[in-house]
């Protein structure tokens, strides 16, 4: 009995590795039909809800919307967002809490766009980039406020 079934799966293995091996020389003989893509030169249209990973929206100004309310950091489930906040003295006196550092650990982060859905003020959104390949993690370790930038009149 155990020499059947020895022959029996011998035979399935070798069928389905001969259907496999049709249908490769069915394109080997038909080479017009190319389904494949050359990738560097020839690049996919993503969809449009694809979430690649999270940038800060500057206008031509530089000029930001991020009030540092950390609320995007909370909602983060893993710690990927880390904001730093300092004081600045308003025109009339008092103080307001400012952004100073936006940083983003894209090696953490799990694109689960859940801190786009917590920004009061639209301050960020998920790009569309999706290679991320590189040889030294610390370069995944992103500061998303461009130097000198500042918070945008009108956003409270």
């Amino acid at each position: 009995m155990f020499i059947v079934d020895y022959i029996k799966d011998v035979y399935n293995g070798v069928t389905s590795l001969l259907k496999g091996m049709r249908l490769t020389g069915y394109y080997f003989v038909h080479p017009k039909e190319i389904i494949t893509q050359e990738y560097p030169e020839v690049k996919q249209v993503l969809p449009e809800r694809f979430k690649g990973e999270v940038v800060m929206r500057h206008n031509e100004n530089n000029e930001h919307r991020c009030t540092g309310c950390t609320a995007c950091e909370l909602a983060c489930p893993n710690a990927t967002i880390k904001i730093v906040t300092k004081f600045d003295i308003t025109p009339d006196g008092k103080k307001k809490k400012a952004l100073d550092v936006f940083v983003y650990h894209l090696e953490l982060c799990t694109m689960c766009n859940l801190c786009i859905v917590a920004c009061p003020t639209d301050a960020i959104k998920m790009a569309q980039t999706f290679e991320h390949s590189v040889y030294d993690r610390t370069e995944l370790t992103k500061v998303l406020n461009k130097p000198g930038s500042k918070l945008m009149d009108g956003v409270e």
